[in-house]
């Protein structure tokens, strides 16, 4: 059975997909395909390539990729992700998706015609540094002449590349919203407003799923909180041991891997 996984934008909340990542393969799991945006896209690319989810979670926490990736105290106008492509040559030497371990789709839009694109081949690094391109904090990336921004403009949870290509399908949202009786400042009410935006499908797309994984409150964590990087993959973490133990279709899925 190829069993494809599914894995959202989100910003730091991404980490979470780690979470998800470690749990499943220790459940013995194992993917045919991957499809993610922005965060996603790089959790999955850099899990696609053969890193452990531990050792892409020490990516994070101990060379500094935040610094490259997010907008800093001091930052003025729009920051350039150009520097991440050499740490990202260290963990994906090749930047290729025909080389990964397992099969990869990512979600970009073309800006400069205004659609949604996903991408499956040639170049890797280019393809998530443009996923991961949030308008009006990174400069959009230059592919073909053209620009590509952050992917979940248009595609927050692409689970379409995967529904002609796998059997079974997980999805691993990291956007769960808490229910607020009042907001705390602005940019609370800015960051829930936008959360709420990317969410707008994301409960459609959900019942296509054969199992949805998904951290509750999570949603209310900054983009940028990097201080709970470390919180989030567990809360990832225990959202998928929670199905691992509870959920029929996916106990089901552990036991045919296991039989194989």
């Amino acid at each position: 059975m190829k069993t494809g996984i599914v894995l959202s934008g989100g910003g730091i909340r991404g980490i979470a997909h780690l979470g998800v990542l470690q749990a499943l393969t220790e459940a013995g799991i194992t993917f045919h395909m991957i499809s993610g945006t922005s965060a996603g896209s790089i959790v999955g690319a850099l899990f696609a390539a053969g890193n452990s989810p531990q050792t892409i979670l020490d990516v994070f926490l101990k060379t500094k990729l935040f610094k490259f990736i997010l907008p800093w105290p001091g930052a003025t106008g729009l920051m350039s992700l150009t520097n991440t492509g050499k740490l990202f040559l260290e963990y994906i030497p090749h930047n290729s998706f025909e080389e990964l371990n397992i099969r990869l789709s990512v979600a970009v839009t073309n800006f400069s015609e205004g659609k949604l694109v996903y991408i499956s081949s040639g170049k890797l690094i280019p393809v998530i540094q443009a996923s991961s391109a949030i308008p009006g904090v990174f400069k959009p990336v230059m592919m073909d002449g053209q620009m590509y921004v952050d992917g979940g403009l248009f595609d927050n949870f692409p689970i379409k590349p995967l529904q002609k290509n796998c059997d079974f399908i997980i999805g691993s949202s990291c956007n769960h919203l808490p229910v607020v009786d009042k907001i705390v400042n602005f940019r609370k009410l800015l960051e829930r407003a936008a959360v709420m935006t990317t969410n707008a499908d994301v409960k459609l797309k959900a019942m296509e799923c054969d199992v949805m994984i998904e951290p509750e409150g999570l949603g209310s964590t900054s983009d940028f909180d990097v201080k709970k990087a470390e919180e989030v993959f567990w809360l990832g973490y225990n959202a998928a041991i929670k199905k691992v133990k509870n959920d029929p279709a996916l106990k089901q899925l552990i036991a045919s891997k296991l039989t194989q």
